[in-house]
């Protein structure tokens, strides 16, 4: 299925594998990449030197195109792009817009840049500023999230900019990827989707917890960070939400320290990415020193297993996900179900239903 999207990336399918910080590293992303998507590696919560060796480690594995996520605010985001630069890596995706200036650096590099973005506003910005195409999540997405569902989101951003956009926020199927294109976009990109597959390195037993969980059961919590963020609801969220904020910013220091040692980075530069964060936000320096929960907190449920002590960021599709096929199926099942609903549509005299 050609589309805007695969012609713009190289990749045989329109569909994107997201990068989920713990979750997506070289396993995942070359298995996706592999399957024919467009496998995007988490490079925040990865020091400069480990995401050479991911990059290089999926250059191992596979020939098939495949992109990095970067934090456009973080103190370090130029020395990552120098990586990605060196190491050949042509698709940037970004979780906050970039600057014009590295939007151009980039471009000018021959590398593709694709921000996600969660407004009409936001995408026009970076379309103005040379973005070749946009990731749109909807308020059904997980993580860090707005409160626009993808339904309204998507057709505002696809009527407002004349690059491709890829939907994001409620996707895990190919009647999905149909929906989508029936809007106007140019493919879907999945996180929870390809988080519960058997070449996610998350371990079995925060996979169950995925997979037992009702949609009833994902909520949307400022407890954590101070910011909406989706997540699995557990005994750890409950706790977070009715313990006072004293309790929550000790909290909030422990996890930062321990951030700062697996990250490398030293208090100065985590200054700086809380003063990036803090811009545009409106957040108070109490909710600033929250969001340093998010890393850790993540960690210890996707890396570590301890659903216990960490918290699991999810979209809504957790509730309708029922099984762990590998990326290479779940590509083939969900291209192949896209294809029969197209064909339903377009068979004559059949009406939809």
């Amino acid at each position: 299925m050609e589309t805007a999207l695969t012609r713009l990336v190289g990749v045989r399918h329109p569909i994107v594998q997201t990068g989920m910080g713990w979750v997506a590293g070289p396993r995942l992303v070359s298995a996706a990449a592999e399957a024919g998507a467009l496998g995007v590696l988490a490079s925040a919560t990865m020091t400069p030197d480990r995401l050479r060796d991911a990059i290089r480690e999926v250059r191992s594995r596979t020939d098939a195109p495949f992109g990095v996520n970067l934090r456009a605010d973080a103190a370090d985001a130029g020395d990552r792009v120098r990586i990605m630069l060196d190491e050949g890596v042509r698709v940037a995706s970004f979780a906050l817009a970039p600057s014009p200036g590295l939007i151009a650096e980039l471009k000018e590099a021959g590398v593709v840049v694709i921000p996600s973005v969660g407004a009409r506003r936001h995408a026009e910005k970076v379309a103005a500023w040379g973005a070749d195409a946009v990731v749109v999540q909807g308020g059904e997405g997980g993580g860090h999230t707005g409160e626009v569902a993808t339904s309204v989101l998507l057709p505002q951003v696809v009527d407002a900019v004349d690059i491709p956009v890829v939907a994001a926020g409620g996707f895990f199927d190919g009647r999905g990827l149909v929906a989508a294109l029936a809007y106007g976009a140019a493919g879907v990109a999945m996180g929870t989707r390809f988080l519960l597959t058997s070449d996610s390195t998350v371990p079995d037993a925060v996979k169950r917890c995925y997979l037992a969980a009702t949609v009833k059961d994902v909520t949307v919590t400022r407890a954590v960070d101070g910011l909406p963020h989706r997540m699995l609801r557990t005994d750890l969220v409950a706790a977070l939400e009715g313990s006072g904020r004293a309790r929550r910013l000790l909290h909030a220091v422990r996890s930062a320290a321990g951030f700062r040692r697996l990250s490398g980075l030293g208090w100065p530069a985590m200054v700086r990415d809380g003063l990036a964060l803090r811009h545009g936000k409106d957040l108070t320096w109490s909710q600033l020193l929250l969001a340093a929960n998010t890393p850790m907190l993540l960690r210890s449920a996707m890396v570590e297993g301890r659903t216990d002590l960490g918290v699991m960021a999810s979209g809504q599709v957790a509730g309708v996900i029922e099984d762990l096929p590998s990326c290479a199926e779940l590509v083939e099942r969900t291209m192949k179900e896209a294809e029969e609903v197209l064909r339903r549509l377009t068979a004559p005299g059949q009406a939809p239903g």
